[in-house]
């Protein structure tokens, strides 16, 4: 197995950059995976994020183009978003700064002008988003006829964000001798199928067993009964942690910018970012930019950042909610301990999200070890709607693991009619009991009363 980057035969254009960006050897995805992406096989990545598994497919690529040529791309690397699309960008200029190749990245969010100017002018390697990719080759402005190799890069957050149909579309229109490179983190059934439609007896290649969290991460579990405590928790931690540089996680929008506005408090505006899909492009892209570059210490985020951003340095993950999507875990997690660093990623649980960590530790096989709540931590009172939200979350839960399951409401239901029916049953039918109620009187006697009373009378 080749140890140095000299044994794949590089050119020195590519030597030399991967020597100036502080790269001596490679990692076990580019041992594994260089050699054969340049002899022209077909190649199945399997990797956890944060291996190097970028550089695994740049590199070759760079070679095997060696210089610019044409007007027309012959390399395709698909992202799922518009973020990873700019972090393989970002790669391909830092090793291919000796060259003259031309690399252009296309996604959505604003007006596709500058974008068609740019192809306009000529390019070799094409770094795109599929709708984006879709969108300018229907327009005419990208032409496939030159394409030699294909990229699928995170394909099962493609799957995970509904691409099927748009990678079905782009697979009818480039040419169909090429070279195909597909990398995923972890491997559904899903992504098994469009690895069927993409490639040609691949090579499959692991670095690591799927979806296992990076070795230099420590995990830390803590259960925490609702959001409030949530955020005395993370008071807490806070204050009694070094955080050199963290990223938060959230489930929703709102919560992340509730948080945000909690942390105001006790950072400067210059220190804390938050971001989401409501968050312009811009805005985006320097808050990550301005994270990157340490001037921000705290960076909140929806799962929009979990994947495919290369950021060193970051000591702390914050799990504030437990990712649905499960495999959402390990990319989350893997934003720390990066490139040999040690990094710590702590969850809090609260009692709905139990289910969604034991199909993590199920897909990461091993057990993430629970904390107990530290003793400064003030645990708050579930709020009634709260409340009603974790019972309705379980009970979908439930019914998920058995459609025969009626809900909590349905028991509760049954069981106060199976009480009323008990109680009916032990009804006392005379006045023994001392209810204050007469006892029934039966048809003759009341037909011998009235007898009585009319002689009488």
């Amino acid at each position: 197995m080749s140890q140095t980057f000299e044994d794949f035969k590089l050119n020195p254009q590519i030597l030399n950059a991967i020597a100036e960006a502080g790269f001596t050897t490679p990692t076990p995805i580019q041992q594994k995976a260089i050699a054969p992406i340049l002899s022209g096989q077909d190649l199945m990545g399997i990797a956890q994020t944060g291996t190097g598994k970028t550089a695994a497919f740049v590199l070759p690529i760079l070679m095997k183009l060696k210089y610019a040529q044409g007007n027309d791309a012959r390399a395709l690397i698909l992202a799922p978003t518009r973020e990873l699309a700019m972090q393989i960008e970002e790669n391909i200029k830092l090793f291919s700064k000796y060259t003259d190749l031309r690399t252009i990245v296309l996604y959505g969010g604003l007006g596709p002008k500058m974008q068609k100017a740019q192809l306009a002018k000529g390019v070799d390697i094409l770094v795109s988003t599929p709708g984006r990719f879709l969108d300018l080759y229907l327009s005419g402005d990208i032409n496939t006829r030159s394409l030699q190799v294909m990229v699928m890069d995170e394909a099962d957050k493609m799957v995970d964000m509904g691409f099927i149909g748009s990678i079905h579309r782009i697979l009818e229109v480039v040419p169909r001798k090429r070279q195909n490179l597909l990398f995923s983190a972890t491997m559904s059934e899903l992504v098994h199928k469009i690895a069927g439609d993409f490639l040609k007896f691949p090579l499959v290649i692991e670095a690591s067993a799927p979806a296992t969290p990076a070795q230099s991460v420590k995990q830390v579990l803590y259960y925490v009964p609702n959001n409030k405590t949530k955020i005395n928790l993370l008071q807490h931690l806070l204050k009694s942690e070094e955080f050199s540089r963290l990223i938060i996680f959230c489930k929703t929008k709102t919560t992340a910018d509730n948080i945000f506005k909690f942390l105001e408090r006790r950072y400067t505006l210059d220190e804390i970012r938050v971001i989401h899909a409501n968050k312009g492009q811009n805005t985006r892209i320097n808050s990550m930019n301005a994270f990157k570059e340490g001037g921000v210490r705290v960076l909140v985020a929806t799962d929009v950042a979990s994947r495919g951003i290369d950021v060193s340095n970051v000591s702390h993950v914050i799990n504030f909610d437990v990712p649905i999507i499960i495999e959402d875990y390990v990319h989350r997690i893997g934003r720390t301990g990066r490139a040999n660093n040690i990094g710590e990623a702590i969850t809090f649980c609260n009692e709905a999200e139990k289910y969604y960590i034991h199909k993590i530790e199920q897909l990461i096989r091993q057990q993430i070890p629970v904390e107990n709540i530290p003793e400064g931590v003030f645990i708050e009172e579930t709020p009634y709607e709260e409340r009603q939200q974790i019972a309705k979350e379980i009970d979908n839960q439930k019914r998920k693991e058995d459609p025969e399951f009626k809900g909590a409401f349905h028991d509760k239901k049954n069981a106060k009619a199976i009480a009323q029916k008990i109680a009916k049953s032990k009804k006392p039918e005379s006045n023994k009991s001392g209810t204050g109620k007469a006892p029934k009187v039966s048809s003759s006697v009341k037909s011998s009363f009235r007898g009585n009373n009319r002689r009488r009378g």
